[in-house]
């Protein structure tokens, strides 16, 4: 078995030792060496023919995203950002994501962790699953700003959108073309830990005509709208005198995810008289496939839209669904806003 090659990018050299010593002990992996700032990193990519690099946000004379810009630009590999859990780090992280890095892994104490083994198997996981991951350099949205007719009706619609790794792009390329007079709330559970789905939601406001914020319990929904589900909660939706309000929780995480696109689901499945959109977009895993057979065996009106291998980051959530034959249409990438809002028009369902 081939081993995965991986170029380490920290200014520290306690911090390069702690992540050599976590990824050497999965014997699929292989540190084929390491780089003290961005411009080492550039220097040694042609000799060294990483198949991921991890890239620290914070260095010296060259800092991760300038690093990152470079690589993606000229030589697209997978990159997994380090990062520390500051509103600046978090910032940082989510812009990482949207230049092209596939993931990111959070420093548990700092800019130097002491404690970084209480993360050691999600680094490893996270390392691995980007070698498997299909990147391609970003570029300006190939998707046209969808318009809604101005006939549509505002009826009970809903749009419920799960994604986890490259969903942060997934998610720029979607709601970045969804018109502002959507006749619809919209629901997103994006796999992210706490302290960046604020971040997450305050980038993808300013790219999108339609007003996007991280989800608060007990707030209404509105049409127009984006809730994300803050990162450690569970976000689910509940219906009182008409009107539709979201809840939040932190029971025990679902296969391993808090929020989990599952719990959303299902909570939706319970909503009586809502026409639904269901979304699932590039990720590892299969979360959303339970939820959506809940929304099913519920009898409920929903239309469920699978991202295109071709433009998934990871093709694990949408494969999950269109294996198990409740798709009703796959669509690439930048062809799924137009899907959407298709579907709250034409009711095909």
């Amino acid at each position: 078995m081939k081993q995965m090659r991986v170029l380490i990018v920290d200014d520290s050299a306690f911090m390069r030792r702690v992540l050599t010593d976590i990824l050497e002990k999965d014997y699929r992996i292989h540190v084929v060496g390491t780089a003290r700032n961005g411009k080492d990193c550039l220097d040694k990519l042609a000799d060294l023919r990483p198949d991921v690099v991890t890239m620290d946000i914070e260095m010296p004379v060259m800092d991760g995203l300038e690093a990152l810009e470079a690589i993606m630009e000229n030589s697209p590999l997978p990159v997994v950002m380090v990062s520390s859990l500051t509103q600046e780090g978090a910032e940082s992280t989510i812009k990482a994501m949207s230049l092209g890095a596939v993931d990111f892994i959070q420093k548990p104490s700092g800019s130097i962790s002491l404690d970084m083994e209480k993360v050691d198997k999600d680094i490893v996981r996270k390392v691995l699953i980007a070698g498997e991951a299909k990147v391609k350099p970003p570029s300006e949205s190939s998707s046209e700003r969808v318009r809604v007719p101005e006939d549509m009706k505002e009826e009970d619609n809903l749009i419920a959108i799960g994604t986890s790794t490259g969903g942060p792009r997934a998610l720029q390329e979607v709601l970045g073309s969804l018109p502002g007079s959507l006749p619809a709330p919209v629901l997103v559970v994006q796999h992210m830990p706490r302290g960046f789905t604020k971040s997450l939601a305050s980038r993808l406001d300013r790219l999108s005509e339609i007003s996007v914020k991280e989800a608060e319990h007990m707030e209404e929904v509105h049409n127009g709208v984006a809730y994300i589900a803050p990162g450690g909660y569970h976000m689910e939706v509940v219906k009182h005198h008409q009107r539709l309000f979201i809840q939040l929780n932190e029971s025990k995480p679902l296969h391993g995810h808090r929020p989990s696109v599952n719990v959303m689901f299902s909570s939706i499945a319970k909503l009586p008289d809502i026409s639904i959109t269901s979304v699932i977009m590039t990720g590892m895993g299969s979360d959303g496939l339970e939820g959506i057979l809940a929304m099913k065996e519920q009898g409920r009106k929903v239309f469920t839209i699978a991202e295109d291998e071709r433009t998934c980051i990871v093709y694990g959530m949408p494969k999950a669904i269109v294996k198990s034959g409740l798709t009703d249409e796959v669509q690439k990438l930048n062809k799924i806003s137009r899907s959407i809002v298709e579907s709250l028009q034409n009711k095909r369902r």
